[in-house]
């Protein structure tokens, strides 16, 4: 199979889809690579380093999804690329379709096989294409919030972990999955009073276990939301449902009533964001502020720290992507259910159901297009 990896053009997006190893495995299945000219130059992963892996270089963008079978990337195709996509052509990076109606539309429109990395099962449960990102994403949370505490950017002007004799922030966590554990592990690092929601008792008895009286657990209610948030300091938006919208836990009352000068980090918000006054954000601009209260919604957190996100993701994504080009899309997602859930859109239906009812398509199971 011919695999292409276009640059990303999503603001200040440098990761790319593939590494020099990841190419090397590729090629050493017997597969074309082809890499669009300075994809990874950014993260010091020059063209000779994916020559010496076996790719070829493409000139462009058009000369990459030209050439390419399956489309490789990190995120979700931009509408100047889906413009190059074709009926059949196989994409396989993060989509996110669900609060993105655009996207959506065009890979309908365009007929190709759309595999989300986000949506992708594990054998154990969870979603192991989008953990890597989301430990990242939990970890830069806190580092985001920190640092807009300060006066300078419009918070509070407290520093995280105070200092003896002034008492430090308090750090709420809506959500004790991925993103909230490493979003935990960092703000108790830093010495933050730390509060955790999440409607699993089973994940906060484990957690309580693990950090004991550094953090408090706290069942997830609308009751229980409202306290924490509004005593918080800075608070932080980890909540997925997989494949869909983001609940929105957070209400624009809330918001209002929030300390002026509080920081809300909101890591949903690839799948819409969990506060009702969220709305994305680049690394460019990354904060704006409601009722005084800073709000960080960027969307492609990872992006900040592109070279380790690049190899913490293509840890996780390889495999599937040598298992989708020696036995072409079809045979692998009937021999593996897991893959199977990351397909999204197919021959111009939506096939990941959870968007087909946020969006209001017919939902058409992938079974019925791999049988």
């Amino acid at each position: 199979m011919r695999i292409a990896v276009p640059k990303e053009i999503k603001n200040h997006e440098y990761r790319v889809g593939l590494t020099p190893a990841s190419v090397r495995e590729l090629v050493n299945h017997g597969h074309e690579v082809w890499v669009q000219a300075t994809a990874g130059t950014a993260i010091g992963l020059p063209d000779e380093k994916y020559v010496a892996a076996g790719a070829r270089i493409a000139a462009d963008a058009a000369e990459a999804f030209a050439k390419g079978e399956m489309i490789v990337k990190v995120k979700e195709p931009q509408p100047s690329e889906i413009a190059m996509l074709r009926k059949g052509q196989l994409l396989y990076t993060y989509l996110h379709l669900a609060p993105d109606p655009e996207q959506t539309a065009g890979l309908v429109k365009s007929g190709a096989v759309c595999v989300a990395y986000e949506t992708v099962t594990g054998p154990g449960g969870g979603l192991p294409l989008l953990a890597p990102m989301s430990e990242v994403a939990g970890r830069m949370a806190i580092q985001a919030g920190a640092a807009h505490l300060e006066k300078s950017k419009g918070g509070l002007g407290m520093l995280l972990g105070g200092v003896p004799g002034v008492a430090p922030a308090h750090v709420t966590i809506l959500g004790a999955g991925v993103v909230g554990t490493h979003a935990m592990q960092m703000a108790v690092g830093m010495g933050a009073r730390v509060t955790v929601l999440d409607k699993n008792v089973d994940r906060l008895r484990h957690l309580d276990l693990i950090f004991g009286n550094r953090i408090t657990t706290v069942f997830s209610t609308a009751y229980s939301v409202e306290e924490a948030v509004l005593d918080a300091d800075v608070v932080i938006g980890g909540v997925l449902i997989p494949g869909a919208a983001a609940p929105k836990l957070v209400t624009r009352d809330m918001v209002s009533r929030m300390k002026k000068g509080a920081v809300v980090v909101d890591v949903a918000i690839d799948q819409g964001g969990c506060f009702e006054t969220s709305h994305a954000t680049t690394h460019a601009e990354p904060t704006y502020l409601v009722d005084g209260v800073v709000h960080y919604c960027v969307a492609n957190m990872p992006g900040a720290v592109a070279r380790t996100s690049t190899f913490a993701l293509n840890n996780a994504t390889i495999g599937h992507a040598v298992a989708l080009a020696d036995k072409g899309w079809q045979q692998a997602l009937r021999e593996d259910l897991h893959l199977r859930a990351g397909l999204n859109v197919a021959h111009g239906q939506v096939t990941c159901e959870p968007v087909a009812q946020q969006l209001n398509y017919a939902y058409v199971p992938a079974e019925n297009l791999i049988a």
